[in-house]
């Protein structure tokens, strides 16, 4: 997370950025996240995958940067930024925690396999027994390159589902990474708005367990397939500052 209010968006280009993600010869991590100058907001949020493209909204990602925010002095206890699928406000609360609202899903595609359904990033989300045993990385690829998805592909979320309970568990191969990540943010909002949807559930609150930790998804049912108010609250932690030196 790079605090980029001084510095040309053009200089990270993408080579740069999946070299700066690399988790053997750059800092390592699942994608980068640059935040920027807002006129109407208090900043911009532009995110990019591991493989150095520009990504869709990450959810996670949006948490972290509204307390990278907070950290710099921008912000108190809320922000609004805007990010690539549209304005966000988060609440950074007296227990570690952010919560992030995301933006309204209208339509849930069903499909014969699973759902389909947007967060801010494309979803597909499969119900599934045995989560621990799914070979994610195997079968996500299988299915997040195939041709119905078109040629950007999508974010595959295996979900097993406790029954009749909000308790739901996750696990995500996500496009851009090209792997399983341990912890998605639209991803797990899109699984607990499926579950809900599937089962034709009044649980609207949602506890999500990812192999990252703990989340908790809310929202409100507006009609069949209409859900608004949709909040992604969870931890955030500092874990280091550091530098390195671009060679160019």
């Amino acid at each position: 997370m790079i605090d980029g209010r001084d510095l040309e968006s053009s200089f990270f280009h993408t080579d740069l950025i999946n070299r700066l993600c690399d988790r053997r010869f750059g800092v390592g991590g699942d994608g980068l996240i640059i935040l920027e100058e807002s006129r109407g907001f208090d900043f911009t949020m532009r995110y990019f995958n591991a493989d150095g493209r520009e990504g869709t909204m990450c959810g996670n990602g949006g948490r972290c940067i509204a307390a990278f925010a907070r950290q710099l002095g921008i912000v108190s206890t809320e922000a609004t930024f805007d990010g690539i699928d549209g304005a966000h406000t988060a609440s950074i609360l007296p227990n570690s925690e952010v919560r992030l609202k995301l933006v309204d899903v209208s339509g849930i595609e069903r499909l014969e396999d699973g759902y389909l359904l947007n967060t801010g990033s494309p979803h597909f989300v499969k119900l599934v027994k045995n989560l621990k045993e799914i070979d994610v990385e195997r079968e996500g690829a299988e299915i997040r390159h195939q041709e119905r998805f078109g040629s950007g592909g999508v974010n595959v979320n295996f979900l097993e589902p406790e029954s009749g309970s909000g308790q739901i568990a996750v696990r995500t191969f996500e496009r851009g990474v090209e792997r399983e990540t341990w912890s998605c943010g639209t991803g797990v909002a899109a699984a607990a708005i499926m579950a809900s949807f599937h089962f034709r559930s009044d649980i609207l609150s949602y506890q999500v367990e990812t192999r990252g930790g703990q989340l908790n998804v809310s929202f409100k049912a507006q009609g069949h397939q209409h859900f608004t108010h949709i909040y992604l609250t969870g931890p955030v932690s500092h874990v280091y500052d550091g530098t390195i030196d671009i060679i160019v």
